[in-house]
């Protein structure tokens, strides 16, 4: 009975070892950011892990307003639409994807200029993987979403300019 309950505490010891192995080290990019560590892989999720962010939202960001509207998970993708714009009428719009690839969230952004013309070039886009996930927050690399409450995210981008990085705050508050 002793060597029984040995074999299992080791069994179970080394299958403890071996999920924190593959545990993802996301480490801080910005302050409200992550990326993950050289050589990590990102975590397991799910287009559920995800589902809060379903709904319409209008908020500020960059010195303007925006809507956004993210559509429920199905055919195993959510798909969602931003426009920012000011009193002069829109900057741009985005055409965005979320979904699974190896086991994980990938989230892909299309962009457009007023005009509808595209800024990446024809199948190019930009593409944004989970790097961090906990309860109310996303982190994709350079991109994360903090659920505040059922009508309030708080989400940080990090934008390159000459080699500089930066952050910038968008929130979100609930409109439908």
């Amino acid at each position: 009975m002793n060597h029984t309950r040995s074999i299992l505490i080791l069994s179970l010891g080394v299958c403890l070892l071996a999920q924190c192995g593959a545990v993802n080290s996301a480490v801080p990019h910005t302050e409200h950011t992550w990326q993950l560590s050289e050589g990590e892989q990102p975590p397991v999720a799910t287009l559920d892990d995800a589902s809060w962010l379903v709904g319409a939202w209008t908020g500020t960001a960059f010195g303007a307003r925006f809507e956004e509207v993210w559509n429920p998970p199905s055919a195993g993708s959510m798909v969602g639409m931003f426009k920012l714009f000011n009193d002069e009428g829109v900057n741009f719009y985005e055409i965005v994807l979320m979904n699974v690839e190896d086991n994980t969230l990938s989230l892909k952004v299309k962009h457009f200029n007023a005009d509808f013309t595209a800024w990446e070039e024809k199948g190019e886009f930009v593409d944004f993987r989970l790097v961090k996930k906990e309860p109310g927050a996303q982190h994709f690399s350079g991109l994360s979403f903090y659920r505040r409450d059922d009508n309030h995210i708080d989400a940080y981008i990090v934008m390159r300019n000459e080699g500089d990085i930066s952050e910038h705050l968008l929130n979100y508050q609930r409109s439908k």
